[in-house]
C-alpha cells in the first residue's frame, strides 16, 4: 500500500447535493408561496369582487408570477374552492373547541352565534368572500363537496338535540329547521354588517342576538320539557 493512501479516502456527497436546498426548506417555502396567495386572494376578492378579480392582480398582490398560481391551483374558482374549504376547517376546528368549553346546551348556543359574529368583525375581508363572493361561483352553488359548510351548521342541530335529551331546550322543536333559521338569521346579520359599510360593531349586535334567539328555545314554564 502507498503511504500517500495510508489515510481513509474521503467520500464524496451526493451529485447535486450541494445545489438544491434540503426538502423541508422547499417544503417551507412553498407551503408560504401557497399562503400567500390564498391571502392575496382573500385581498383581491374582497376588494375587486370574484368576477372583476383576475388571476394577474392575485398574482401582484402575492408578489408571484401569474403562472405561479396555476402551480397551486387550477384556475380563479378553484382557488375560490379551496380558500373556502381551508378556512371552514379553521373554523369549523374553532367553533368545536369553544362549544366545547361551555357546559350547558343554551350556553353553547349563546357561544356559537356570538362567535360566528365575532368572526366576521374580526376579519371582513375572509367575510366578505365566505358569505357574498362564494354566491358569485358557480363551481361552488353546484358543487358536491360543501361537507365543511354542512358540518359548521350541523353544531347548531347537535347542541339542538342534546339539549332536548337533558331538558335544556324545547323537546317539541326541531333541530333542522332551528339550525336553518338561525344560521340564515347569522348570515343575514352578517351581509347586512359588511354591505352596509360595517358602522356598527357586531359585539353588541351578537350579544342581543344570542340572548333573544336562544331564549325562544328554551322549554315553556310549567312544561314536560
Amino acid at each position: 500500500m502507498s503511504p500517500h493512501s495510508s489515510g481513509p479516502r474521503s467520500q464524496p456527497g451526493p451529485r447535486g447535493s450541494g445545489d438544491r436546498p434540503p426538502v423541508q426548506a422547499r417544503d417551507t417555502r412553498q407551503n408560504d408561496k401557497r399562503a400567500r396567495i390564498l391571502d392575496a386572494a382573500i385581498k383581491v376578492f374582497a376588494e375587486r369582487g370574484f368576477h372583476s378579480a383576475t388571476v394577474a392582480e392575485i398574482a401582484r398582490a402575492a408578489g408571484v408570477a401569474d403562472g405561479t398560481i396555476y402551480l397551486y391551483f387550477k384556475g380563479k374558482d378553484d382557488l375560490l374552492l379551496r380558500l373556502f374549504d381551508e378556512k371552514m376547517t379553521e373554523l369549523l376546528a374553532e367553533a368545536k373547541a369553544a362549544l366545547g368549553q361551555e357546559p350547558t346546551a343554551p350556553g353553547k348556543l349563546r357561544r356559537f352565534i356570538q362567535l360566528h359574529l365575532m368572526m366576521v368583525e374580526r376579519n371582513p375581508e375572509l367575510a366578505a368572500v365566505l358569505i357574498v363572493e362564494m354566491r358569485q361561483s358557480a363551481q361552488f352553488l353546484k358543487a358536491a363537496d360543501r361537507q365543511k359548510l354542512a358540518a359548521y351548521v350541523d353544531l347548531i342541530a347537535e347542541v339542538v338535540r342534546s339539549g332536548q335529551e337533558t331538558g335544556e331546550l324545547d323537546g317539541n322543536i326541531s333541530p333542522a329547521t332551528v339550525k336553518r333559521a338561525l344560521f340564515g338569521a347569522l348570515d343575514e346579520l352578517a351581509l347586512g354588517w359588511l354591505l352596509s359599510g360595517r358602522r356598527v360593531a357586531l359585539k353588541k349586535t351578537a350579544s342581543e342576538v344570542s340572548e333573544w334567539l336562544v331564549r325562544g328555545l328554551l322549554p315553556a314554564q310549567g312544561g314536560k320539557s
